[in-house]
């Protein structure tokens, strides 16, 4: 998958009292996301990471930009041709509680991107149902069980089950743990790697955990307001980040450590509205660097110490 600032904005407002406006949740992000790797994008709520996640799964298209799968651009295709497109995509939700159809079996659940598509035989779909089951660590006498039987953890292993039957290329992941517990977090983190390997799958991880997203990422993008601040290799960010958000998020983060604990720093402020985001930097209110430079002129991303990095200050940070 490639992204080539891809940007979706929302018109709102109208009407015979309210200002029309447009909401911009994403505002020109691009990234290449390679077979057997795993890019996570990480950032504060309200940065844009769930639209970006629905843009990736075709579930929403693009204002402006280009976005392709397998080489192939997905806003120029037939119906037809994006209806086959989105086989090789597939998306893991937040709450696993949610995502089940509680009134259907996990054997039905499982066989249903099958028979939607009709692969195979009645046979034939649920012994691949069974296998599947195997791999994510579900038992076989398990298969006629509705989702209120599963704990939280096993939830999850089914949702992912379900958007690995039909074989996909890329999966999206919208913050697949963050509603399980610490100890679930880590065996569920564990079972998506063994399945990258297994399967060469190719993850877009939506975390606001960065100990989560260091334990399963290659790549991390960090988003601010819509567009992303820094972006590079999974080592270089938590050792050396160059942007000041970026080193924020990382001083905000729980530790154990008392040498890490007084470093910590808070974020203050808040994010800008996305309906009116500044003209300049949109971190530079809370920024600690800022200058006259960073409110006028919007920083746009450019390599520092090996990432791209959207600030005008990044060499001397």
């Amino acid at each position: 998958m490639q992204a080539r600032e891809v940007r979706r904005h929302y018109p709102v407002g109208g009407g015979l009292l309210g200002r029309r406006g447009v909401v911009k949740a994403v505002d020109g992000v691009s990234f290449t996301l390679a077979r057997g790797t795993t890019l996570a994008v990480v950032g504060e709520s309200g940065c844009g990471k769930s639209t970006l996640a629905r843009m990736a799964a075709l579930l929403e298209p693009p204002s402006d930009g280009d976005l392709l799968l397998g080489g192939q651009p997905t806003a120029t295709v037939t119906d037809a041709e994006r209806r086959r497109m989105r086989l090789g995509v597939q998306m893991v939700f937040q709450n696993p509680y949610g995502s089940l159809n509680p009134r259907k079996t996990i054997g039905a659940i499982l066989e249903e991107p099958l028979l939607i598509n009709a692969h195979g035989t009645p046979a034939e779909r649920r012994a691949a149902v069974r296998a599947m089951m195997d791999r994510v660590g579900l038992r076989q006498d398990q298969f006629d069980r509705y989702p209120h039987m599963f704990s939280g953890g096993q939830r999850q292993r089914i949702a992912i089950a379900r958007a690995l039957m039909l074989n996909p290329g890329v999966v999206v992941a919208d913050e697949p743990v963050s509603a399980l517990d610490v100890s679930i977090q880590a065996q569920v983190l564990n079972l998506m790697m063994d399945l990258q390997d297994e399967f060469y799958l190719a993850y877009l991880f939506i975390s606001h955990d960065l100990s989560v997203v260091r334990h399963i990422a290659a790549e991390v993008m960090v988003m601010y307001c819509g567009r992303p601040v820094e972006h590079g290799p999974k080592a270089g960010i938590f050792a050396a980040p160059r942007h000041p958000y970026t080193r924020m998020l990382l001083a905000a983060t729980p530790s154990v450590d008392p040498a890490r604990r007084k470093l910590a720093v808070s974020i203050k402020g808040e994010l800008p509205s996305p309906l009116n985001p500044p003209p300049g930097c949109a971190f530079a209110s809370r920024c600690p660097h800022a200058t006259a430079r960073c409110t006028a002129e919007r920083p746009e991303p450019r390599p520092v110490g090996g990432h791209l990095v959207a600030c005008h200050h990044a060499e001397a940070i």
